[in-house]
């Protein structure tokens, strides 16, 4: 077959240079934000060793975002799906649908002694890669920052942002700016230059945001045509919810010299008018509904976090332990119901433990012990899987350093191993070749230049489906992995693949891609209509390429999927791209009878409670594996929810209390035995009476056992954070009579009484529990607070500023 024309043809050729893979498709919502962990996963920005540097984008989404589901199918006995057939003249099909695609941006740069030299091109596809048009002269020939890669608007806004290499004697930057997915471009001078890439509001795409390399905030309110500077010396600047900037500014000397004693600002107006919400600050983060504020202790060297529902108005001290000036916190995964926080051991251990917290944000309990999150690169391996509610996937340390997955179903209740799959065997790093479980390679795993070229993978409307690289035994290893398929959210796996590859989910499920990893040339495709039980291959080109990508639609609704690579000769390479289309395999719509129900969550049929999870269970309609048909971009997952009992699972631990491994009951902290539990809750101490459980937080469960809780205002003053540098005290009105009286009783007590302070109200609460296990284990962090700045790379250069980035 031939190679068919588009970007081969018209790309240009360069001897060196840089590969950039970016998708133009504005990313998914996260719906979470960094304190000082590592970004989200989304969009991808991949950089590859090559002769060009290129961005490809996809064209617009279709309208509506894509709709979550949750959902577990048992993978039924070979016996009783069909063969693994060929698909009848696949091969034809696919060869006329075979495409060259979309938005191209190339980049090429040769650095100099004293300048760099560079050039950029920039190509566009209406017709998934048919045909290619040259438009690089829309934006005149200017060389692109490929470290600002595209800077692509949220929604379906059609907007993009690629910001121009200027000479070093100008007065401020250059951008190209296309509300119409690069249809035309408009050139932009700036009056600065910009420090990172632009931000766009997630309420208003008009409303961008943008740091110079003067810490001068600027802020556009007309998608970049014209901008104002709305303050100076700012550190870090944030969206929030309707419009709101949040950002950290120096009172003296500089970001780093003044970090700790920096101030947190916001402006509801786009900076007409401006409130100062906090001091002494390290850093802030935001996460769902919360903002999060790490701050330095009074007269110490440790940091708190500070905790606002309400937009920074009022404040209450989380009841997590403090952290010193090598530790760090980091948001995990938020939504508006809680929070997963991660706190760092001390010393350069490598891990840390898991929280969460209540609905408030404020009281944590204990979720996973030696979370690994490492101190050098700031890597972590905590997952959400998005095909199945309140799973999440991570890596913790062992005691002989062994590195394991851990995997929760509802939401960081309880925590266990990998189910091992029933079509693997144990390698050797198990003990007993008979019991051992599956370890997921992530990203702690690619940090360390294992063979191992994707993280895990999940989309929220392919129900039920999980995709990783992993390996099965006690711990992970390092000899090269295979692939691994859960069709129910992760409690069962089975080998999907042998050897890594690159893959991707098509058509909500319907269809699986993949294409081996390897260092020479390839010129075939794998797919599957059956969630990886049986594969076909396809001969996309008769010329191999070196493979560098692939790239589909987000939103895993589209039918096609996009190769990139390129070729090589003697002298030059050429880069080209192949889409190849599955429209045409899958020849009909789905009806009713290619759907089966299917229970969320189930475990044990016979049991009234299987599927109970987060206090309701799920039915869904799913594909069946042996119907070859097309789900289509408007598919909906039908679900039928229904309520169940509470009972213990429906409940975590209280604060003082904790679960002990193995076990479903709560037990009390022991340095807290005996004494009353008292915080401070927004600058009011309050008294906890507690049986040791309190509802997880989004749980529905109705009726069933229900332990006894109840907060009581103490109707007294406390300080319950430093935001505040002046302390409130409450004015006595005891007569001096009274107070010889009840003196000599207050004597008595109040060692007893300073001591539950020191844990609840003071600021190292619960320290030695949290700090008994000091080594190393893994985490994967979504929003970091406060990284240690000296020993940690990478995101934790800036300690708490990364974490809640």
């Amino acid at each position: 077959m031939e190679r068919p024309r588009g970007a081969a043809d018209g790309l240009s050729r360069w001897p060196l240079g840089l590969l950039l893979l970016l998708q133009l498709l504005p990313p998914a919502a996260v719906g979470q934000d960094r304190l000082d962990a590592p970004p989200p996963p989304a969009p991808p920005l991949l950089r590859w060793a090559g002769p060009v540097g290129v961005s490809w984008g996809l064209r617009a989404a279709a309208p509506g975002g894509p709709v979550l589901r949750a959902g577990r199918w048992r993978r039924g006995a070979p016996s009783e799906d069909q063969g693994c057939g060929r698909l009848p003249d696949f091969v034809a099909k696919l060869a006329n649908n075979t495409h060259q695609v979309i938005l191209v941006l190339t980049t090429f740069q040769v650095p100099l002694v004293i300048v760099s030299f560079g050039q950029s091109k920039l190509y566009r596809s209406e017709d998934y890669g048919k045909n290619f048009k040259d438009i690089t002269n829309l934006i005149n020939n200017t060389f692109i920052r490929t470290e600002f890669g595209m800077a692509i608007g949220p929604e379906n806004s059609g907007k993009v942002i690629l910001t121009a290499e200027v000479s070093g004697g100008s007065r401020g930057g250059r951008v190209f700016r296309s509300s119409d997915f690069a249809k035309n471009f408009v050139q932009t001078d700036l009056p600065f230059h910009p420090l990172t890439q632009m931000m766009y509001s997630p309420q208003n795409s008009n409303y961008l945001l943008a740091l110079s390399t003067e810490n001068g905030l600027w802020v556009s309110k007309n998608f970049g045509e014209k901008w104002e500077e709305i303050h100076k010396a700012v550190c870090l600047a944030k969206w929030g919810s309707d419009n709101i900037i949040f950002f950290t500014t120096y009172v003296n000397g500089s970001c780093k010299a003044d970090l700790g004693a920096l101030e947190l600002w916001r402006t509801s107006d786009l900076g007409k008018t401006f409130k100062t919400i906090g001091v002494k600050i390290y850093s802030f983060g935001l996460g769902g509904r919360f903002l999060f504020a790490s701050v330095m202790a009074d007269k110490d060297t440790t940091r708190r976090i500070h905790v606002s529902t309400d937009q920074g108005d009022t404040w209450s001290m989380a009841q997590l332990p403090s952290v010193g000036q090598e530790q760090f916190y980091s948001i995990l995964a938020a939504n508006d119901d809680m929070v997963f926080m991660h706190v760092d051991e001390p010393g350069d251990t490598g891990f840390g433990t898991i929280f969460t917290s209540d609905d408030r944000g404020i009281v944590y309990s204990k979720s996973l012990d030696r979370h690994l999150y490492t101190t050098t690169g700031g890597e972590t391996d905590f997952t959400n899987v998005t095909s199945l509610r309140g799973v999440y996937i991570t890596s913790m340390l062992s005691e002989d350093n062994s590195i394991q997955s851990m995997i929760t179903f509802d939401q960081g209740g309880r925590w266990e191993h990998l189910q091992k799959p029933e079509n693997s065997k144990c390698d050797a790093t198990a003990k007993n070749k008979n019991e051992c479980s599956l370890h997921i390679h992530a990203s702690y795993s690619i940090s360390q230049k294992l063979n191992v070229p994707m993280a895990p993978l999940s989309e929220p409307n392919a129900v039920g489906i999980v995709i990783a690289h992993g390996s099965v035994g006690d711990a992970i290893s390092v000899m090269v992995p295979d692939v691994y398929i859960s069709d129910d959210g992760g409690y069962s796996w089975a080998k999907m693949l042998e050897g890594p590859h690159y893959y991707t989910i098509l058509d909500s499920g319907g269809i699986i891609v993949a294409i081996e990893h390897s260092n020479r040339p390839i010129n075939v495709i794998k797919f599957s209509t059956d969630e990886g039980q049986c594969w076909q291959s396809y001969v996309f080109t008769q010329e191999p390429i070196y493979f560098t990508g692939l790239a589909s639609e987000p939103g895993a609704r589209s039918m096609n999927i996009s190769i990139w690579g390129f070729t090589e000769s003697f002298i030059t390479r050429q880069w080209v791209s192949y889409t190849v289309d599955f429209k045409d395999i899958l020849e009909r719509n789905c009806e009713e009878d290619d759907y089966t129900t299917w229970l969320a969550h189930s475990t044990d049929p016979g049991d009234y409670k299987d599927g109970c999870i987060l206090g309701y269970k799920e039915q869904f309609l799913r594909l069946r594996k042996s119907s070859v048909c097309q789900n289509g971009r408007d598919y909906v997952a039908a679900k039928q929810p229904s309520f169940c009992p509470c009972s213990l699972e429906d409940f975590l631990c209280d604060f003082g209390y904790f679960r002990p491994e193995n076990a479903s009951e709560c037990v009390e902290q022991p340095e807290l035995k005996g004494h009353e539990l008292e915080f401070c809750l927004y600058g009011k101490e309050e008294h906890l009476t507690t049986n040791g459980y309190r509802k997880i937080p989004g749980d529905r469960c109705q009726g069933g056992m229900n332990p006894a809780r109840e907060v009581k205002d103490l109707k007294k003053k406390c300080t319950s954070n430093f935001l505040n540098p002046k302390k409130q005290n409450s004015k006595s009105n005891s007569v001096p009579i009274i107070l010889a009286i009840v003196g000599l009783m207050l004597v008595t007590v109040v060692a007893g009484v300073l001591i539950v302070k020191k844990y609840v109200c003071g600021g190292r609460f619960l320290v030695h529990r949290y700090s008994v296990l000091q080594q190393h284990a893994e985490a994967d962090g979504v929003d970091a607070l406060d990284t240690a700045s000296h020993a940690k790379s990478g995101y934790h250069d800036d300690s708490d500023e990364d974490l809640l980035e």
